[in-house]
């Protein structure tokens, strides 16, 4: 792929433009210079890292958490990696176990609410009573 524009930057990463400019004051990618009377161009190494930021996000990772991971790429730390894949991995398993819990409870405030049609709903009075 040849040099590119901004706008065909973030179309080839599946991003829009100001996800672009966001990433770049961040400093998670870089702003070429301007050639005089020119606009900035982008190469195919911006889009791998704009795919990169997006799919790590995608993964949970915060931006700082993206910026460390393309900065233990550049120096290749492999355990610093590992890491903090297995950091997310423990957040996402506890996600899960609070999501799972959260699905038994409402199937079971469901069944209630199909078998007594008399009173309140066992729904709606269980998010009144929660804090």
């Amino acid at each position: 792929m040849s040099r590119m524009t901004i706008a065909r930057l973030a179309e080839a990463a599946g991003v829009g433009v100001e996800t672009v400019r966001y990433y770049q004051r961040r400093g998670l990618l870089t702003r070429p210079d301007r050639p005089s009377g020119g606009f900035r161009t982008y190469g195919e190494s911006d889009v791998r890292r704009l795919r990169f930021i997006r799919h790590a996000q995608a993964a949970g990772f915060t931006l700082a958490e993206v910026g460390e991971l393309l900065g233990l790429d550049a120096i290749d730390d492999r355990t610093r990696a590992r890491a903090m894949a297995r950091s997310r991995i423990a957040a996402l398993d506890a996600r899960i176990a609070e999501l799972q819990a959260s699905r038994a409870s409402l199937i079971r405030l469901a069944d209630a609410c199909a078998k007594d049609v008399t009173g309140a709903c066992p729904i709606l009075t269980a998010f009144e009573e929660r804090d």
